[in-house]
């Protein structure tokens, strides 16, 4: 081999190849030292051989992506039963879910249909539940036969003494004054309902009830505009109707007045039961019976507004003298009492009995406590049988109740 080498022609002498590279031995000979060589640039068939490729491997990667979402939504479809993804082995087919738990079914999910124009609806309730609010306006009331003003009041969540102050031109701050058929203002709340007068001002009607003019103003019922903070008023005009809530005042006493043996006649205004002449008799003991049969107490107790007692009964039933007197009125009165018997008992105590419907005795009759002296009745201003008894001493009027056994 070696002298083969040797034989090869070397140097300036030897002829290049045809491509202008070393030849074979000569490349053997120095490749202990390389000679770095310059790349040339790849052909242009080279370059659009890569963009057919990445060109098909994106479409691959659209195609697979492409059908692994199509098996996602046969699976998830309504009424498709999935399956399972398991690969198979030789040869065999995926086995459905349902096929691996048949004891589990589950059902196709179904998606409700709501129409945009429909939208969603509340529930029809039969029964429609309003609020309860408070009344704040001003009702009327019919009276009717039996009634009393206690009952009214009682019926309305009000005291008598609101109707009493509500319906001045009707009841003149007298319960008895009431009659069937009779109209009456019922207020929302208790206090007064008032008719403005000329020349009233808000703070005197405000004082007069014991209010404070704000209170008039804050309540809804009365329906002020506030904003016109410049009149005294607010609007009010003579004839218009305001409420007072909590309003009160004095309630002025229509039961007999205190009618003595030496005058009798200063009771004239009182009715035609009054007596003319002086008188002298029997004196009372100081203690006091029943003035009926009956000890039952039949439409008004005793209350400031009604500073006696209402005792029932049958009508036509007896009425005796509490104690030992004088009668000093004997007939009909003017202030809703009807038939009334007043006795004074020469001690500083008078008792009186009204709505009689007779009277036995005449003025200036003495009695014995325990004496007939009339019939129990419903005259004057009365929705039912009784006797109105009243006691009064020097002119004030106690609880009948506090003297009868």
């Amino acid at each position: 081999m070696d002298e083969e080498l040797k034989n090869e022609p070397t140097g300036p002498e030897s002829e290049p190849s045809d491509t202008g590279l070393p030849e074979e031995g000569a490349r053997e000979e120095n490749s202990a030292t390389p000679v770095p060589q310059q790349s040339e640039p790849a052909p242009k068939a080279t370059r659009l051989g890569n963009l057919a490729i990445r060109a098909g491997l994106g479409i691959l990667l659209v195609a697979v992506v492409g059908f692994l979402a199509y098996r996602v939504w046969q699976h998830t479809r309504p009424g498709s039963a999935p399956t399972d993804f398991a690969p198979s082995v030789s040869g065999q087919q995926p086995r459905s879910l349902a096929a691996k738990s048949p004891s589990v079914e589950l059902q196709p999910f179904a998606t409700p249909m709501i129409s945009s124009e429909d939208g969603i609806h509340r529930l029809i309730q039969p029964i429609t539940a309003f609020p309860d609010r408070p009344r704040v306006s001003v009702i009327t009331y019919t009276v009717e036969t039996g009634d009393n003003l206690f009952a009214i009041a009682d019926n309305f969540g009000l005291k008598a003494e609101t109707l009493l102050w509500s319906n001045f031109q009707v009841l003149k701050d007298n319960p008895h004054m009431l009659s069937t058929k009779q109209v009456l203002f019922i207020p929302p709340v208790n206090g007064a309902y008032y008719q403005w007068k000329e020349g009233d001002t808000l703070a005197a009607v405000a004082s007069f009830y014991q209010v404070d003019p704000q209170t008039i103003l804050d309540y809804p019922g009365n329906h002020f505009d506030l904003t016109k903070t410049s009149e005294e008023n607010y609007g009010l005009k003579p004839g218009d109707w305001i409420i007072i809530p909590g309003g009160k005042r004095p309630i002025k006493d229509w039961g007999p007045p205190a009618i003595s043996r030496s005058n009798p006649a200063a009771a004239r205004y009182y009715g035609d039961g009054y007596c003319g002449k002086v008188y002298q008799g029997a004196i009372g003991t100081g203690t006091f019976i029943w003035p009926t049969v009956s000890h039952v107490i039949s439409g008004y107790n005793y209350l400031s507004i009604h500073p006696a007692i209402d005792i029932g009964g049958a009508l036509g039933s007896p009425i005796v003298a509490s104690d030992s007197g004088v009668v000093v009125f004997a007939g009909w009165s003017n202030f809703g009492y009807g038939n009334l018997i007043v006795i004074d008992h020469g001690n500083g105590f008078q008792t009186a009995y009204a709505h009689l419907s007779a009277i036995a005795v005449g003025c200036g009759q003495g009695v014995f406590q325990g004496s007939y002296i009339g019939a129990l009745g419903s005259t004057g201003n009365s929705t039912g049988p009784h006797c109105h008894f009243e006691i009064s001493y020097n002119g004030a009027k106690p609880n009948p109740l506090d003297y009868l056994p």
